[in-house]
């Protein structure tokens, strides 16, 4: 049966003992099947690559029909922001710790890689956040984000305060350590560590979880994914707004965030059979002892 994919880009996290064994391995795997693999240049050297040809991260999508992550959800999240804009899809094996994205173990990469190739598999849509740093009604930054947009106060210690609005409506005013704004993907992640709660990755909304509020009555909310989400910052030093914990930009007193939903969703493939409940239970060691 034919490929349904001729090229596919393959990502490691170069510093994880023995990747790249399992990268040539999966490399000659496809190469075999009358694949083109192209090996992304910070996960390998040329002499680790072999014959395979190497490609810069920034141009996968570009050229790639498909891509694979070795590694964690951490290596995921960086190569899901430069895929999006390209409707390229990704394919996660896991050799990380948790691995909410990275669903496939790494002793089943041959054999679910082979049945993904022949489209067996299941596909799903993940949303992405788009933030935008106003400054006297410039824009000084903009990013995207799988997982969160995290507004955090720096090493002065102080609570920040800030305003919400939620398509030009006024929500409130809060004091807190910060704020996390995440999607359901990202719901998983510090959201989930800040009391937020768990939404399933098809859920069309975007939470916003307080951390550490100086009041106990703001709670976190969630509205639909279509809302535009404004950050207004009116009093803390040394803050910034994080973007899936990888960049970061410092904000000014009064610096406004816009944050909304990317124009393209990430789409991930995962092996037949796939649960997000299953991988709950598994991850999160639901209905297991304590003692």
């Amino acid at each position: 049966m034919d490929c349904l994919f001729k090229k596919i880009g393959l990502v490691a996290r170069h510093s994880k003992p023995n990747i790249v064994d399992s990268l040539r391995e999966l490399a000659d795997h496809l190469e075999s099947r009358g694949v083109t693999a192209l090996i992304d240049r910070d996960s390998a050297t040329q002499e680790e690559a072999g014959q395979h040809t190497l490609i810069d991260r920034a141009d996968l999508g570009k050229v790639a029909d498909l891509v694979i992550v070795l590694g964690g959800d951490g290596t995921m999240l960086s190569i899901a922001r430069l895929l999006a804009p390209y409707r390229v899809p990704l394919v996660g094996i896991n050799q990380g710790r948790l691995g909410f994205m990275t669903d496939i173990p790494l002793h089943e990469m041959l054999t679910a890689i082979d049945a993904i190739l022949i489209g067996e598999f299941v596909p799903e849509e993940r949303i992405l956040l788009s933030a935008s740093v106003m400054r006297e009604e410039a824009e000084v930054a903009s990013a995207l984000a799988l997982n969160d947009v995290v507004f955090s106060r720096g090493g002065m210690g102080s609570m920040i305060e800030f305003e919400i609005f939620i398509d030009n409506q006024f929500v409130y005013t809060q004091r807190s350590d910060g704020l996390i704004v995440s999607t359901p993907t990202g719901s998983t992640a510090y959201a989930l560590a800040s009391g937020g709660p768990i939404l399933h990755p098809t859920l069309p909304a975007i939470t916003l979880v307080p951390i550490c509020p100086q009041s106990m009555s703001n709670r976190p909310i969630a509205v639909n994914d279509s809302c535009v989400v404004e950050f207004m910052l009116t009093r803390g030093l040394d803050t910034r707004v994080h973007f899936d914990g990888q960049s970061h930009c410092d904000l000014m007193e009064m610096d406004r965030v816009i944050i909304r939903r990317h124009r393209n969703p990430l789409r991930l493939l995962h092996p037949l059979g796939y649960n997000y409940y299953d991988m709950l239970r598994q991850k999160l060691h639901w209905g297991e002892r304590l003692f």
